[in-house]
C-alpha cells in the first residue's frame, strides 16, 4: 500500500514588499501564500493539478512582522469526491528570539481538475491515527456549516433583483 502524502510544511521568510501601511505583513499577503500552501497540500495528496473552490473560517489572531520566519502546516482534513478540505495553521517565529506564535488558521475546499478542466475522483483518505480521525470529524462539521450557509445565501440572492445588488 502507497502511504498518503497529506501533510506539508512550508516556510517563508517575511520580506518588506509583504509589508501593509503600518508595516505589518499585509493580509492580502499571507492570503496568497495560504492559498499556495492549500494548493501545494492538496496536489501533493491527489497527484494532480487542482483549484481553490472555497475558503473558509480565516481567522487572523496576531500581526505578522516583517523578518518574521513564517511555517505553514498544511494537511488534508477531509476528501469528497473531487474536493478536499486542506487545513492550514500559521505560526511566526521572531528570528532574534525565536519566541513563536500561532497567528493564522484557516481552511480552503481545493478540487481536483483533470487536463480537460473536470474534476475528477480523487482517492479515499485513510484515517489512520486518532487525529486523523478527530480533524475528519471537525471537517464534516465544517462542511455541513458551508453547504446550510450557501443554500441560505442562494435563497437570498434569489429573492433579489438584479437591481438591487
Amino acid at each position: 500500500m502507497i502511504k498518503q502524502e497529506k501533510s506539508l510544511t512550508m516556510t517563508v521568510l517575511m520580506t518588506p514588499d509583504m509589508a501593509n501601511f503600518s508595516g505589518n505583513v499585509h493580509g492580502g499577503s499571507l492570503l496568497k501564500l495560504l492559498d499556495q500552501v492549500a494548493y501545494a497540500c492538496a496536489a501533493k495528496y491527489c497527484k494532480s493539478y487542482v483549484v481553490t473552490a472555497a475558503l473558509d473560517q480565516v481567522f487572523f489572531k496576531q500581526h505578522v512582522n516583517v523578518g518574521e520566519l513564517v511555517t505553514f502546516f498544511a494537511r488534508v482534513n477531509h476528501v469528497g469526491r473531487s474536493s478536499m478540505e486542506v487545513g492550514v495553521k500559521v505560526v511566526a517565529e521572531h528570528l532574534r528570539t525565536h519566541e513563536k506564535r500561532h497567528t493564522t488558521s484557516c481552511f480552503f475546499t481545493m478540487v481536483a481538475i483533470d487536463e480537460q478542466g473536470k474534476s475528477f475522483e480523487v482517492p479515499r483518505l485513510l484515517l489512520e491515527t486518532e487525529e486523523d480521525k478527530k480533524h475528519y470529524a471537525a471537517a464534516e462539521m465544517r462542511r455541513a456549516m458551508r453547504q446550510e450557509s450557501l443554500e441560505k445565501s442562494r435563497a437570498l440572492n434569489d429573492e433579489l433583483s438584479e437591481d438591487e445588488f
